[in-house]
């Protein structure tokens, strides 16, 4: 029998071996958005025992179709404190720190990524996804990464290899580019599709990013509009994103257990 009952199935099917070292791990998932809010429930779901979620934003009603923590009462609250409320209900013995923050080189520090088992990279902000794939393999952190999930609407497509491998997607071709101008040498994996992306449609809306933005701003905030930031405001649809955040926390199980079997 399992320590804790609520993980009974789970021993059940990895063993108690894999189920103890989950709960003594440490995972930190940057963006909790439509990839990294599902990966984060899992990863609590799947027992470990201390998650940090990090992210800057707000809920906006645009996220309500993809997002695990945005409903349409949840519009305009913090992402991470939202999230972190609901993982701390389901495992009330896990460890769940928020942050409300940017991470970037000049906050890199803060987050302390050599304290972690699992650095989980939900970012689509490609820039500082760069510095926190470089930061992550200067320290030695398991890093699982998660490249394009917008556009696509097949969710059998997505799969798992090394960063190096992913194929037929557009934003793993980017990433990898930007990689090598920085002359990164190092390998981990990501979750990408080889779906190819869908063109856009002619009833896209053009309010994202824009005066004629769904959401209200205050113009007296130092919020980060992230959506201003972005060329394209692509589509995309939760059982296509929230399959990445799965096969996320998998990358993760499969580490716990290759470690456990290995001599």
């Amino acid at each position: 029998m399992a320590s804790n009952p609520v993980f009974h199935r789970l021993e059940l099917l990895v063993g108690s071996s894999v189920v103890r070292r989950l709960q003594g791990s440490r995972a930190i998932v940057f963006g909790v958005g439509g990839v990294g809010s599902w990966c984060a429930e899992a990863l609590v779901r799947n027992g470990l025992g201390a998650v940090t979620v990090v992210d800057s934003d707000t809920v906006c009603v645009t996220n309500v179709n993809r997002q695990l923590q945005a409903t349409t009462g949840t519009v305009g609250q913090s992402k991470v404190d939202l999230l972190a409320q609901r993982l701390r209900s389901i495992h009330p013995r896990c460890q769940v720190e928020a942050h409300q923050a940017v991470y970037e080189k000049a906050t890199r520090d803060r987050f302390e990524l050599p304290s972690y088992d699992y650095v989980v990279d939900a970012i689509d902000s490609y820039t500082h996804k760069l510095d926190l794939i470089e930061h992550a393999w200067e320290v030695g952190a398991t890093l699982v990464s998660s490249m394009g999930a917008a556009c696509r609407v097949d969710s059998t497509a997505v799969r798992t290899t090394s960063v190096w491998n992913a194929r037929k997607d557009p934003f793993a071709r980017i990433v990898r580019k930007g990689l090598r101008k920085r002359g990164f040498s190092g390998d981990f994996q990501v979750v990408y599709s080889e779906e190819d992306p869908l063109p856009p449609t002619e009833t896209t809306s053009v309010a994202c990013g824009t005066h004629q933005c769904f959401c209200p701003h205050d113009a007296d905030s130092d919020r980060k509009d992230w959506c201003e930031t972005k060329l394209v405001i692509n589509g995309s649809a939760v059982h296509v994103t929230a399959a990445f955040g799965m096969a996320l926390a998998g990358l993760v199980l499969q580490d716990a257990r290759a470690k456990v079997a290995a001599p």
